[in-house]
């Protein structure tokens, strides 16, 4: 008990997810995850690299690359509390990106649903909190070797005269033993329902899961 109170403390007064608006720069909105949980005591931990192109009359130019870095904490066997942190850079120009919310299983493994909630720091950015309720989706190709990862978020700003934002993902987690850890490639769009264009994203990330409690 005092093991797991310790990563839950070590966790929540950490850093951590979510995508803010901030000027010159495009959301985080990448998932890097499957719709499993980390198992209850159990830490999940992913690094990635991404970066984002802004397409518009099919012309795409890039936009912003980021370093991040993920920590899902197990509270029970179908509850994380996930947590996030991005550095995002466009030429000279930098932000951090920091949030955290509750991720549930709903069907074992195969879907969930989160609520992380955030915003973005540093020069540029806005004083803006987002909240993205997700759902995840994880098919199964090969049986704990490889799943396909499907994803959908709505993107909601906590200002007036913000306008709401729509992403999709599509990715795989590749291991030979994807319940310790996992290699994700991600392929992402995001879309403002009201304008033209949208932005692009690839990333790629890896997994580790620490802790002696089976996954769910």
């Amino acid at each position: 008990m005092k093991t797991s109170t310790n990563y839950f403390a070590l966790l929540a007064g950490g850093i951590i997810l979510v995508s803010i608006l901030f000027q010159n720069c495009a959301p985080v909105f990448s998932e890097l995850q499957d719709a499993r949980t980390a198992g209850k005591g159990n830490i999940e931990l992913t690094t990635a690299y991404g970066s984002t192109n802004l397409v518009e009359e099919g012309d795409g130019s890039k936009v912003q690359n980021q370093l991040g870095l993920q920590a899902a904490f197990g509270v029970s066997p179908a509850v994380d509390i996930r947590a996030r942190f991005e550095y995002v850079w466009v030429e000279s120009e930098h932000v951090s990106v920091i949030g955290i919310g509750p991720k549930f299983s709903l069907l074992k493994d195969h879907i969930a649903f989160s609520l992380p909630v955030g915003r973005a720091l540093g020069e540029g950015s806005t004083d803006t909190w987002q909240l993205h309720p997700t759902l995840l989706f994880s098919i199964p190709l090969k049986k704990n070797i490889i799943d396909l990862n499907l994803s959908s978020k709505y993107l909601y700003s906590f200002c007036e005269d913000c306008e709401g934002l729509v992403a999709f993902n599509m990715g795989f987690s590749i291991s030979n033993d994807l319940n310790s850890w996992a290699i994700r490639p991600e392929y992402g769009l995001l879309y403002n329902p009201d304008a033209a264009g949208h932005y692009s994203q690839f990333s790629i990330g890896v997994s580790k899961v620490f802790g002696k409690n089976p996954r769910m």
